[in-house]
């Protein structure tokens, strides 16, 4: 098995290596590991509506699968950040993470053959106002 990094960069995603110096994706073997992924489009433009945010996070997440050769049936971990809308002095019943359901069903249409491991992360931001969700994956490609 090749340690050799191969850089990952669906078409569209450029702007994130050349301006804000990360990759969409790497391949390290037959692992690739993806940055997250937020509710923008190309143009770095967040999407409007939940559900619509939710969609575009993981079309994002399925450019950069694609690029490597895989699909979501290769992923075998998710890490899921969501923006919550708690504070520190909220009551314990009312510190969740919103719209859960929805990214469930949302969730379940890209997930449909194979499951992968998921951890779901209440934040109270993340790098852009406006976003409200992040996704992270890792997947096995094949030999």
């Amino acid at each position: 098995m090749s340690n050799t990094r191969e850089v990952i960069i669906p078409q569209g995603m450029e702007i994130l290596y050349e301006k804000f110096h990360y990759c969409p994706g790497i391949k390290v073997g037959n692992t690739l590991y993806i940055s997250g992924q937020v509710g923008r489009d190309e143009n770095f433009q967040i999407i409007e509506g939940t559900e619509a945010q939710f969609i575009q996070a993981f079309e994002n997440v399925q450019k950069v699968l694609s690029a490597a050769g895989a699909t979501f049936d290769n992923v075998v971990e998710m890490i899921t950040y969501h923006v919550t809308e708690f504070s520190h002095t909220s009551e314990p019943e009312q510190r969740k993470i919103p719209h859960l359901p929805l990214f469930m069903q949302v969730k379940d249409r890209y997930f449909i053959n194979q499951f992968p491991t998921w951890t779901g992360v209440g934040v109270t931001a993340l790098s852009t106002p406006g976003l409200i969700v992040e996704i992270k994956c890792t997947a096995i490609l094949e030999n």
